[in-house]
């Protein structure tokens, strides 16, 4: 099944990398800093479309589509270019997510970066990877890490609070990081590269496929209330090792 999801995003990926002017592409979307690019419609058209032949019985939602998140059917969760500001101004750090539910729970995911080539996946109960490499979150406590963020940017009412949070954060930890794609720096903490991501009002298909790597990565995935993520809706969303994440829940 994974293997089958892999080869299918590695070939969107070449969407990605065949694309120019891509600002000259793009269509604003309801929110503030939110758009859209012909390349994200197509990205996720094909994924739509080849998935769908060895998956007949799988609903679809992506971010560039009518979704319902009520539907307790298996179903793909996909976002076709998490990352869109960047991929418009060529800064090459955007990937695709793509995670299998069955109700609310992710049994695959796969988050591909076609710039740097890297994909990471997992499987339920099987085990995090990076080009098939198993991989682990970090045992680093916070105080002595990096920390990754994100700036809520479609959601400006979170402006202060994300960066009040931020500056405690930024006190805290050695420094902080920010990539500009939820999913990608989910995995960052998933291989052991910083210890943890945080960010508010994430939507389902930014953290589907990244939430499965980082457990499966023996990481935690919750929400800053401490409960599971809820896929059929926004997430205020902490992702980190274990002991990193007992730290960045004092400074909430």
């Amino acid at each position: 099944m994974i293997n089958r999801i892999i080869e299918t995003v590695k070939e969107a990926g070449k969407i990605v990398l065949s694309a120019h002017n891509q600002e000259s592409a793009v269509t604003a979307k309801e929110g503030k800093k939110n758009f859209v690019t012909k390349y994200d419609v197509a990205v996720q058209d094909f994924l739509f479309k080849e998935l769908a032949k060895d998956f007949p019985e799988a609903e679809f939602v992506g971010e560039e589509s009518e979704n319902d998140f009520e539907s307790k059917a298996l179903r793909f969760i996909i976002d076709p270019i998490d990352g869109t500001t960047n991929f418009m101004q060529d800064f090459r750090c955007s990937c695709i997510s793509v995670a299998l539910c069955k109700e609310n729970n992710v049994i695959a995911g796969v988050v591909y970066n076609p710039y740097t080539n890297e994909i990471f996946s997992a499987e339920k109960g099987k085990g995090a990877y990076l080009n098939g490499a198993p991989i682990t979150v970090s045992e680093r406590l916070l105080s002595d890490g990096l920390a990754l963020f994100g700036t809520s940017p479609y959601h400006p009412e979170n402006t202060d609070a994300t960066f009040a949070l931020l500056r405690k954060v930024f006190d805290f930890s050695r420094d902080i990081r920010r990539s500009g794609s939820a999913a990608y720096d989910i995995c960052t903490v998933a291989c052991g590269r910083c210890e943890v991501f945080f960010e508010k009002g994430l939507q389902p298909w930014d953290i589907a496929a990244g939430t499965l790597i980082l457990e499966e990565a023996g990481g935690k995935a919750l929400n800053y209330d401490g409960e599971e993520i809820d896929f059929s809706k926004p997430n205020d969303v902490v992702f980190a090792n274990p002991k990193a994440y007992e730290e960045f829940i004092t400074l909430l």
